[in-house]
């Protein structure tokens, strides 16, 4: 399967710049999997479609203002960084620009309270760092780090809340798991109220989200690794939902990739570590029976595994018909229910 099947025209005025002012005020693309068939809604009106036999999974990851600037000691130039994922307590694996400038050896000041050396190089802009400071690193980084909004948001977010979901919890992206971004208390309080089992899931969003993909066939695409991690008690629910075969709904890829990467033999098992797991058709699902997602950049990992999830002429179908009804695309966009 080529890469080139996975493409559609998509107006540059139809990427969301900014998010609306109510989360829930999005439209919702609701669609039929298996016959195609779409439906036009409002985002809020999603809880009529869950009841007590549903599971709703979300990803409490939490961004971190990842993206930081510095100056190299040697030479004064301006570097930018990207923190994409943490080796360990001082040692993180970065996205450089310009890259070429930070050999193994260069140091980098990014304040008076850090700097850090390169002390390997890797290819596509990527480098690992180690990091020194005093104090707490976090609190660092949230003093001079900012949003790392995707590349084609172009507008400056007002509100750096607006790019974290309501229930972000744990630390540690280098994007959001942007289909939650439609969720707001109330919806999950009136879904709660309806006896929709509410669960959580973490998987830290890498650099896989801006990885493009550059080869031909879809086949010879390498992800990149990102951590996730399920709760035993979380995984012993969902397990006993599925086995009373309740309807398990993820809500965002990043959901999906979480419980599939777990999954053994229609169970979750292996419940924490480093996952590379590229959905694309043909896959057998065995976990989740239905998705709630934003629309995807053509070509790219998300659509391929969206496209396993039903069809993806279906999908690519379903998808001309939001360009030509104006839904709003990408991170700060509209959604797509699919079931």
């Amino acid at each position: 399967m080529n890469t080139k099947d996975f493409y559609y025209d998509l107006p540059q005025e139809r990427i969301a710049q900014v998010p609306l002012k109510d989360r829930s005020k999005s439209r919702l693309l609701d669609f039929d999997k298996n016959t195609g068939e779409v439906r036009h809604r409002i985002f809020e009106d999603i809880v009529e479609d869950f009841g007590e036999n549903d599971v709703l999974i979300l990803n409490n990851t939490r961004v971190l203002p990842a993206r930081m600037f510095g100056v190299k000691e040697e030479t004064g130039a301006k570097i930018e960084i990207l923190l994409t994922k943490r080796m360990d307590l001082r040692t993180w694996e970065v996205m450089a620009k310009p890259a070429k400038r930070l050999k193994k050896g260069s140091r980098v000041r990014f304040s008076d309270r850090l700097c850090a050396e390169v002390i390997q190089e890797h290819e596509e802009g990527l480098r690992i760092l180690e990091f020194e400071y005093e104090g707490v690193f976090e609190e660092i980084i949230d003093e001079i780090g900012t949003m790392p909004l995707p590349p084609y948001i172009r507008e400056k977010l007002s509100d750096q809340e607006r790019y974290q979901t309501v229930y972000s919890k744990v630390k540690g992206s280098s994007a959001a798991p942007t289909a939650g971004l439609h969720f707001t208390n109330e919806i999950l309080e009136r879904l709660e109220k309806k006896g929709v089992q509410i669960e959580y899931v973490t998987l830290h969003v890498g650099l896989g989200t801006f990885k493009t993909v550059s080869v031909e066939d879809v086949e010879n695409h390498t992800m990149h690794s990102e951590y996730y991690r399920i709760e035993e008690d979380v995984a012993e629910r969902i397990n006993l939902a599925k086995s009373q075969g309740k309807k398990i709904t993820c809500v965002g890829t990043t959901s999906v990739r979480t419980v599939e990467s777990a999954a053994v033999d229609g169970r979750l098992e292996k419940l924490e570590g480093e996952t590379q797991i590229f959905i694309y058709p043909p896959y057998e699902f065995k976990i989740v029976d239905a998705l709630v997602t934003n629309f995807h950049l053509p070509e790219s990992t998300l659509i391929m595994l969206i496209s396993a999830f039903s069809d993806r002429e279906k999908i690519l179908s379903a998808y001309r018909i939001a360009v030509e009804e104006e839904y709003r695309f990408f991170s700060f966009g509209d959604a797509m229910y699919i079931h």
